[in-house]
């Protein structure tokens, strides 16, 4: 059997031993060079050039390659040689194996102990810290959960080994199954370690905050002695890092004809790409982080950051903008970015939109609300009347408010916290243009010039970790953002439709009480037609008698100014072109007037140039202008002797004119009484507080110096002076009103 050598220093991955290796010279020779190459590889070249192996020189030293047959016979001393070669390598391998196995054990116990202090950081340690909020618990701590159940299928995983050897066979293949696990679970902890740390350095500050954490971990981990929550903070970090390095030493220590050694060497590989992907993942988080922080400066801020290097940086982006827009230069496109940039603005869009829809609703809510009809006189007594003011109040007190706050609570506030968390992503994405931008030019000298400066390559890796981000995780965020936003949407259906079956189930309880409640549909459709019906025959027959004894309108007095003006307007377009001003009207638009309540215009006419019959051209005798046609009222011109029917001399009372008997059957005697036109509030013990409408009884037409501008009245039991101008005679026709059948008096039909 011939066993063919490379020359040179041979790595143990390329070297064949031949088995089994015992009873053969040839054989233990090999077998210790390879155990002796190990050590030889780091060790210089022997002086002289002489052999680096025990075996002969033409295996080993020699570029010529040797042969050996198995059938040449040894002499004795070379027989006495090959025994103690063997001896010699069987100690090496028996060291070897002790290494491999100390070095799996360390692995197992090592992580059994690490195992055991996260699940008291995660359990213990974090209810015990009342005194810091739920939120910092969760920065610091962040998805710790998540390592510990990784970590203890993991552990179980290596428990299982019944021996030393099993125990080594099973760790390559363990770690290449949980590779992608702990890389997604550690890379999310060591991107939130750095916060979590400034955390805890800010608790320091306070020195009964920090006394308290002290005196937790303390009593839970003697072992962290000063280092407090960071010894435990940075196990995560440092055990993720180590993995490597173990199977590495078990590596070492494993020949390379073993049939576990391909799986450990997969192993060590994939826990160096784990840590080289965590670190690269951290670096992008980074980036991002300091991308999309928002700042919010004033104007004097803004200016004091613009120096030379950022007017040129901004300078060179705008003339990469405009050699694109040129066609000069080619613009780089990105599918699989657009699509997502496309996707994500939607969503922004949509998220806008509703938060703008639902406040505007929240506030015609409110505006609802404070109307309250329950509290209102409606001058009907008894019967349906109760019962609508106590639905309306439950109603408006309970209902709708509870609607209001669950709507608040449920949608707004998601609806607030989901818009502010879409403004990280919309700075990176406009960061992300900027440096594209800087990415193509800085691309265009490299393949001009050949090479950039260290600035250059600085800006072309950020923009490929800022765009390599968001290519990563813009997908599922605007996943997590759909299912958010229709997650909302349900909630908003789900509460509506909660009001509605509250309101229905409380007006039914309250129809319920009617008296009427228990007759059918039709019959009770036609109980109110007949009702209706009695009613308009009434109103018909109360409008008829109302105009009957209708007086004269009661025009409001003018001041002397104000009654030329109304001469002047008079005479020139006639008493039924004028009208009054019935409250003042703040003129906004183009030739629209600002009035005063009884001020009197001429008719123009009755539209706008567009046709809006809703504003009348008027004329005040200085102005023309347009004004609201519901403030105007037709003014009714009273003659000169019909001025000076006054009880008094100048009182500021128009009475109305007599008028003569009428011979219809219908006619109603008038009983004409006085009331306040306008409200008044007494200024001193001599005058008296009237109400608008409110009945008066008059004591005297003048004050005790003659002055008719003063009445002496009485009003509910008190006297006093009031302005005689505010008082008006008005009609009192005969007291009138209907009512609905009740239940005992059904309709005959029925």
């Amino acid at each position: 059997m011939h066993v063919t050598v490379e020359a040179g220093p041979v790595p143990p991955a390329r070297l064949v031993l031949p088995a089994p290796w015992a009873g053969n010279g040839e054989r233990v020779s090999c077998l210790l060079m390879f155990l002796r190459g190990r050590d030889d590889l780091e060790q210089p070249e022997p002086r002289g050039g002489g052999c680096r192996s025990p075996v002969p020189c033409g295996l080993g030293g020699s570029p010529a390659m040797a042969s050996y047959q198995e059938e040449e016979p040894s002499s004795p001393g070379e027989s006495s040689g090959d025994e103690s070669q063997g001896d010699e390598a069987i100690g090496i391998l028996e060291k070897m194996k002790q290494n491999q196995r100390l070095a799996a054990k360390e692995l197992v116990s090592t992580e059994a102990k690490y195992v055991h202090y996260i699940q008291l950081c995660a359990s213990d340690l974090r209810n015990q810290l009342h005194e810091l909020p739920e939120g910092d618990l969760d920065v610091i701590f962040s998805n710790i959960n998540d390592i510990i159940k990784v970590n203890s299928r993991f552990l179980k995983g290596l428990e299982e080994a019944e021996s030393d050897e099993q125990l080594v066979c099973l760790l390559g293949n363990l770690f290449l199954e949980f590779q992608e696990e702990m890389e997604s679970t550690y890379k999310e902890y060591c991107a939130s370690y750095d916060q979590a740390l400034v955390l805890v350095e800010s608790y320091k500050k306070v020195p009964t905050l920090q006394k308290a954490i002290q005196d937790v971990i303390t009593a839970l981990v003697p072992q962290a002695g000063a280092s407090g929550l960071t010894f435990l903070l940075v196990m995560p970090v440092q055990r993720v890092t180590r993995y490597p390095l173990l199977l590495q030493k078990i590596l070492e220590n494993t020949p390379p004809d073993d049939h576990a050694y391909k799986a450990l060497q997969r192993a060590t590989r994939a826990m160096q790409d784990v840590n080289s992907n965590i670190n690269e993942y951290k670096r992008r988080k980074e980036i991002a982080t300091k991308y999309s922080k928002l700042e919010h400066l004033t104007v004097r801020e803004k200016l004091a950051r613009i120096n030379t290097h950022s007017i040129s940086k901004k300078t060179l982006r705008l003339s990469q903008l405009f050699k694109q827009e040129a066609g000069i230069v080619t613009r780089t496109e990105d599918r699989e970015f657009d699509d997502l940039e496309e996707k994500f603005n939607r969503v922004a869009s949509c998220v806008s939109d509703l938060k703008s829809n639902v406040a505007s609703y929240l506030e015609n809510l409110e505006t609802f609300l404070r109307i309250k009809p329950h509290e209102c006189d409606l001058e009907m007594e008894g019967g349906p009347v109760q019962q609508y003011c106590c639905l309306t109040r439950n109603l408006h007190l309970l209902v709708f408010l509870e609607f209001k706050q669950r709507m608040e609570r449920l949608v707004y506030h998601p609806l607030d916290h989901l818009s502010k968390a879409l403004l990280g992503p919309q700075n990176l994405i406009k960061k992300r243009l900027d440096k594209l931008l800087d990415f193509e030019r800085i691309e265009e000298k490299l393949s001009e010039m050949g090479s950039m400066t260290y600035e250059e390559e600085a800006t072309r890796h950020t923009y490929q970790a800022l765009n390599s981000l968001l290519v990563s995780e813009l997908p599922q965020f605007n996943q997590v953002a759909t299912q958010w936003l229709g997650q909302i949407l349900h909630t908003l259906m789900a509460l509506q439709r909660d009001l509605a079956q509250q309101v229905l189930q409380r007006a039914e309880g309250e129809l319920a009480q009617l008296p009427h409640s228990h007759v059918s549909e039709s019959d009770f459709r036609r109980l109110v037609e007949d009702t209706l019906g009695k009613t308009s025959a009434q109103l018909h027959s109360f409008r008829q008698s109302f105009e009957k004894v209708l007086p004269v309108p009661v025009t409001q007095p003018l001041q002397p100014a104000a009654e030329r003006q109304v001469q002047t307007l008079l005479s020139k377009y006639g008493p039924s072109k004028l009208y009054q001003v019935t409250s003042n009207i703040s003129g906004s638009g183009n030739l629209a007037l600002t009035l005063q309540r009884g001020q009197v215009v001429a008719l123009l006419q009755d539209r706008d140039t567009k046709g809006n019959t809703s504003r009348w051209l008027v004329d005040t005798g200085g102005y023309r202008g347009y004004v609201p046609a519901g403030k105007l009222a037709p003014y009714q011109v009273v003659p000169p002797e019909e001025s000076r029917m006054q009880a008094g001399s100048g009182d500021g009372f128009r009475f109305p004119p007599a008028e003569a008997p009428r011979t219809s059957a219908h006619a109603v005697t008038p009983v004409f009484q006085v009331v306040a036109a306008y409200p008044f509030v007494a200024r001193s013990s001599h005058e008296v507080s009237l109400q608008a409408g409110q009945p008066v009884t008059i004591l005297e037409r003048q004050d005790k110096k003659g002055n008719p501008e003063w009445s002496l009245v009485e009003v509910n039991g008190q006297r006093g002076y009031v302005p005689s101008n505010f008082l008006v005679h008005i009609p009192s026709p005969a007291p009138w009103g209907w009512s609905l059948p009740t239940c005992n008096s059904p309709p005959s039909h029925m």
